[in-house]
């Protein structure tokens, strides 16, 4: 099987040829670097665009998601909830949408700046989920559309030994199909790994008027 990642500068980026699901499954044990900071990846989501209700770019291109819809090995960093962060790495070819959630992940290097940046929290709890990944490793909207390409990029993605064994299920917090792990059992983790977030499922949306 090709590899899903390729060299790209110092380190290397989803290859636009490969499918997503396979981008998500072999970032699992990758190292992605920030601002002094490296996180080992647990746990990744995959979306893929117009065929997937999941995805933020399912309805098409908009001002939030356009970085999306760019080129492979770019980052799309997007707000949510009012209140954190989360890092997506582009794959696929320029228009397509597709992108891998680095949902969770260990500190590996520069862990005094991502507890000055986290508080006090467990080590564990550094960069396990989304937004805590983000806040360690400073990533906030300012940075979306940064590239993986480059003599010193800000962003350094670098390759592990591809996890042969790993989980998979239904994403975090999506509702309808892609959530329920009947259609799209996208989300991908390292087995007994303590630094791999909790499950929770999507909570229902209610229909307009109803009580």
């Amino acid at each position: 099987m090709i590899d899903a990642l390729e060299p790209c500068g110092r380190g290397v980026r989803p290859r636009a040829d490969a499918p997503v699901t396979h981008v998500a499954q072999r970032l699992l044990g990758c190292s992605i670097s920030h601002a002094g900071v490296t996180v080992r990846i647990t746990e990744t989501e995959a979306y893929g665009g117009a065929d997937d209700p999941g995805a933020h770019t399912y309805r098409g291109r908009t001002a939030r998601n356009a970085s999306m819809f760019g080129p492979t090995g770019h980052a799309y960093v997007y707000f949510t909830y009012g209140m954190h962060h989360a890092l997506n790495l582009v794959c696929a070819p320029v228009g397509t949408g597709h992108g891998v959630l680095i949902r969770a992940g260990e500190v590996v290097d520069g862990i005094d700046v991502a507890r000055e940046r986290r508080g006090s929290v467990a080590d564990r709890d550094l960069a396990r989920g989304p937004g805590r990944l983000a806040q360690a490793l400073a990533l906030t909207r300012e940075h979306d559309g940064l590239s993986l390409e480059g003599p010193e990029p800000q962003l350094l993605l670098q390759a592990g030994a591809p996890v042969e064994v790993f989980s998979t299920g239904p994403r975090v917090g999506v509702s309808g199909p892609g959530g329920d792990g009947v259609a799209f059992p996208w989300r991908y983790w390292i087995p007994d790994d303590r630094y791999v977030s909790t499950y929770r499922p999507a909570k229902p949306r209610r229909a307009r008027g109803e009580a």
